[in-house]
């Protein structure tokens, strides 16, 4: 009977997508507006009824703040609906469950056959119309009873969601449901859950200004007869006083909280060298505020350190150069950061620009080897030279002899670009490695530059690598993501007419850093483009980027723990130039170790950020 009248359900909703609701049919006038919008943002996004799989995330860091608050309300709601019919979720901010309770065990099982369970996310997008996600989505209570769920698996439940907001920014902090099987619903639940929602939110309300009250308290104690620049901050307040607002910008200070937050850990103070958002080396002092595990937030002192004198090299740095002439920039701006691996990117460019001869820049796929190369060229040839040709060699597959041709011009014109050298067509490999033979015999610096993944292999193309003196690698953004502080501003200026560039809300900034970026930064310029059409011109929130990108986790899969570790020790391998045994006495660990260490955390020894390689 109930598989019968479930099949007659999903042919009513299969009739109103295909050509919407007919006004004489009484089922459909059974259906209200807002269940059939969210019917076809369903359909939109390719939801099948049948299906029952979730997203699955349990090791991403839950809301301490949603936590703190929503915690005794929970209890003391979960005491006055006892009785195992009803059971009360909470949710974050991106749908995922971070809270169950569920007195029942009947309840509780048919919850964790439906998957509704603390980890699964429960975003429209993922599980269709639901209490938690269509909430979200239309950032309003949300009721779904019965066959108004657009997967089957759920229709045996009533669900009641509603959005819990930070009553100072106005920021969804997350969603509390309550379900219950669609025979136990009852009218006064909504009420109910309103009036939980609104004392979370009056929680959330004291929780700040508590936390607010001490970060002042602490800013005004720091200022008084400093001299440096102190500011006092957390994930939602920015206090800073007139020397700190003179050295900052909006992304040193999204940088400074998660700067903090990382190297604090189980200490309360920390001091270290950081470099800010104008290439402006400070030393820092952060100290926490507040108690371990309710951090209030951070007091942190900036004192510029005197900066070293040396000669600013003029090169360009234009990553799609417009104009066939060279322009006239410094090296910070061409190759912009403030990680440690774009300072020894910038000294690695350096040391080849003292070098002659043909030079190989390695990297993985949109890491920036195309924008370093032309910029090395640029420099060679001088401010108002010729810019390089830049030649693909994965064209050379359509018409090898076109592409000679191509080359040969090319070179006698100025400077050239082999992009992608190491998949170059065997057919045309030998007559390239006697070009860039001869061109290596010179003792003026080469005009020619390659790109590759890395050196290696035993084709006529990695023959042709060898001929490249020396070598450049390129780190990935994932060793280096504090640098995204200083490309976003340049991405967004190439991708946007809007004027003024948008620019990246803190908590947008914070998310995009805590991301692994497989794709590199060809990944990160797709997704703050998205972001910026989105935004129409507004300072770009977490609700303009892609739904895959909105959580601070990353998307490989590996945990902060590991990805820490990881940096670590890809930082020891890069200050000893790759040298593992100096490596790991750094470290404190034996050799072998390190090397089960490297394997077990998918670190390449041959091909490391930042090094430049001699043959």
């Amino acid at each position: 009977m109930w598989s019968s009248a479930r099949h007659t359900l999903r042919e009513a909703r299969e009739r109103i997508l295909d050509g919407g609701p007919d006004p004489d049919d009484e089922r459909f006038r059974a259906f209200r507006t807002e269940i059939l919008s969210s019917w076809r943002r369903c359909q939109v996004v390719g939801i099948a009824p049948t299906s029952e799989d979730l997203p699955y995330r349990p090791e991403v860091e839950r809301p301490q703040r949603l936590l703190r608050a929503a915690g005794p309300v929970i209890d003391r709601l979960a005491g006055q609906l006892g009785g195992g019919s009803v059971s009360i979720l909470l949710a974050d901010s991106e749908a995922r469950i971070i809270d169950r309770r569920a007195d029942g065990r009947e309840l509780g099982d048919a919850l964790d056959r439906a998957l509704v369970s603390p980890g699964f996310l429960y975003a429209e997008e993922f599980a269709g119309t639901n209490g938690i996600g269509s909430a979200l989505e239309e950032r309003r209570p949300f009721v779904v009873s019965g066959s108004e769920h657009f997967r089957d698996n759920l229709q045996e439940f009533t669900c009641i969601g509603s959005p819990v907001r930070h009553p100072i920014t106005g920021a969804v902090e997350g969603v509390l449901d309550v379900t219950c099987r669609v025979g136990d619903s009852h009218e006064l639940l909504k009420p109910l859950v309103l009036a939980a929602v609104r004392e979370i939110e009056s929680r959330i309300y004291a929780d700040a200004s508590r936390r607010e009250q001490m970060l002042l308290e602490h800013f005004l104690r720091a200022g008084r007869g400093s001299s440096a620049a102190v500011l006092s901050l957390n994930e939602d307040v920015v206090m800073a006083n007139t020397a700190a607002s003179t050295l900052l910008d909006t992304s040193d200070q999204a940088m400074l909280w998660d700067w903090a937050c990382r190297m604090l850990g189980a200490r309360d103070e920390c001091v270290s060298e950081i470099r800010l958002a104008r290439d402006v080396v400070v030393q820092a002092r952060a100290t926490r505020v507040g108690e371990r595990g309710a951090m209030a937030g951070v007091l942190v002192e900036l004192r510029p350190r005197a900066r070293e004198s040396r000669p600013a090299r003029r090169v360009t740095v234009t990553r799609r150069p417009s104009g066939d002439r060279c322009a006239e920039t410094d090296h910070a701006t061409a190759l912009p950061g403030r990680s440690l691996a774009a300072e020894r990117l910038r000294a690695d460019v350096d040391a080849a620009l003292r070098a002659a001869g043909p030079l190989l820049v390695c990297g993985e796929a949109g890491s920036g080897k195309l924008q370093v190369a032309v910029h090395v060229l640029c420099a060679r040839v001088g401010a108002g030279g010729p810019k390089p040709t830049v030649l693909d060699a994965l064209t050379a597959h359509d018409d090898p002899a076109a592409w000679m041709a191509a080359l040969i011009a090319a070179l006698a014109r100025g400077t050239v670009v082999l992009r992608h050298l190491d998949q170059l067509l065997p057919a045309v490999a030998a007559r390239v490695e006697g070009i860039v033979d001869g061109i290596g015999e010179n003792a003026v610096p080469s005009r020619v530059i390659a790109t590759a993944r890395t050196r290696g292999g035993d084709g006529p193309a990695s023959r042709i690598l060898d001929h490249f003196p020396v070598s450049i690698t390129v780190p990935p953004l994932r060793y280096r993501t504090e640098d995204i502080a200083d490309l976003a501003p340049l991405l967004l200026a190439a991708r946007t007419r809007h004027r003024p560039v948008p620019r990246l809300r803190p908590a947008t900034l914070r998310t995009l850093t805590g991301l692994d970026w497989p794709g590199n930064v060809r990944e990160l310029e797709a997704v703050l483009a998205t972001a910026a059409l989105r935004s129409m011109g507004s300072d770009i929130g977490l609700e303009h980027l892609p739904a895959e990108y909105r959580s601070a986790r990353d998307r490989s899969g590996c945990s902060s723990l590991r990805r820490a570790e990881r940096d670590v020790v890809m930082e020891a391998l890069a200050e000893t130039g790759g040298n593992k045994l100096a490596a790991a006495e750094r470290l404190g660990i034996a050799r072998s170790t390190l090397y089960r260490k490297m394997r077990a955390l998918g670190i390449d020894g041959n091909h490391l950020p930042g090094a430049v390689a001699p043959r």
